[in-house]
């Protein structure tokens, strides 16, 4: 167990410490949210003995709106998104107008060399999209081997 060093502060507030939240952990933390607060799309990876998985939570979306790239072992999953909406008769005369533009890119470094890059596959439903990734033949995990002792 380790130390902790108080500054004999009993309300349970202190300066300091709400500075260092604030540029330590909502500031610098790029790897949630952007510089206008805007969140990136959650992600899943997991690795099974055959392949890894990806799922990206992108509510609201279409396929269409993804582009999906390998390069080399990096994986890059990005999507521009804009939306107008109109309301009111006139175009020159704006009773109310909206402009929406959505835009993200993850990128996943992956193990070199073990990806079957030609049988990759990559579905959209129910707000998640899915990727499948599948290992070469000689990085798949093999069962264990038992040895025997002479």
């Amino acid at each position: 167990m380790l130390p902790v060093k108080t500054n004999g502060n009993r309300s349970g507030l202190s300066y300091p410490s709400l500075l260092n939240d604030f540029f330590n952990r909502d500031f610098w933390n790029w790897d949630s949210r952007s510089l206008t607060g805007t969140t990136l799309p959650p992600v899943n990876v997991r690795e099974t003995k055959d392949d890894f998985v990806v799922e990206m939570a992108a509510p609201g979306m279409k396929k269409d709106d993804f582009t999906v790239e390998l390069d080399g072992n990096l994986l890059t999953i990005s999507s521009e998104k804009e939306n107008e909406q109109n309301e009111g008769d006139q175009e020159s005369n704006y009773s109310r107008r909206e402009y929406s533009y959505a835009s993200f890119s993850r990128s996943f470094q992956l193990p070199k060399d073990v990806v079957e890059e030609e049988f990759i596959k990559a579905k959209y439903t129910d707000g998640v999209l899915h990727l499948t990734i599948p290992k070469k033949e000689k990085a798949k995990q093999k069962p264990p081997k038992k040895i025997t002792i002479e």
